[in-house]
């Protein structure tokens, strides 16, 4: 499988627009009870979709997906940090993450959040990466933009660009 290796480096005003593009879709649903954020990536995008949604109960959830080539990408996720169950029991959640790229960690957050026995589960994110998708059916319900480039967000410049040869055609200082 192939996809492009362009890396598109967004501004906050491009990040505004996608929270702008998001909120009528996310409001025809009606309220939220509570949003689990997906560790990292989804904190800042569910920060901004909290505040505009007023959905008051924030919660996070880490996932680890070990990088053995033993496994690939069949390797069983570690939660590092999920909600208690009592949470999610009965309640209306949405589960936000900055970008959809193969979907393991939406959609094992998701699973997982249905399993605590959640009302009905949503999912969110700024990006949907349909050609590194390892599901064909299953999709983000809800995303600000689908691409194939590898996207920087504002919040992770620093981090981003590091070896991507955009904006810092100089090598790390101890990488060659």
């Amino acid at each position: 499988m192939s996809y492009s290796r362009r890396h598109d480096v967004l501004t906050w005003e491009d990040v505004d627009k996608l929270i702008d593009a998001l909120m009528p879709r996310l409001q025809a649903v009606g309220s939220f009870d509570a949003m689990v954020m997906i560790t990292r990536g989804g904190v800042i995008p569910g920060g901004l979709l909290a505040e505009a949604l007023n959905i008051q109960s924030l919660l996070t959830a880490a996932v680890d997906f070990p990088a053995t080539e033993s496994a690939g990408l069949m390797a069983f996720p570690t939660f590092m940090q999920f909600p208690a169950e009592s949470l999610l029991r009965g309640r209306k959640i949405l589960i936000v993450d900055d970008v959809w790229g193969s979907g393991r960690t939406s959609t094992t957050v998701r699973e997982r959040v249905g399993a605590a026995g959640a009302e009905s589960v949503f999912t969110c994110v700024l990006h949907f990466n349909p050609y590194r998708s390892l599901f064909t059916k299953i999709k983000p319900d809800y995303y600000g933009a689908a691409t194939d480039a590898y996207i920087v967000y504002p919040w992770e410049l620093d981090r981003g660009l590091r070896g991507i040869g955009m904006l810092d055609p100089e090598p790390e200082p101890g990488i060659n």
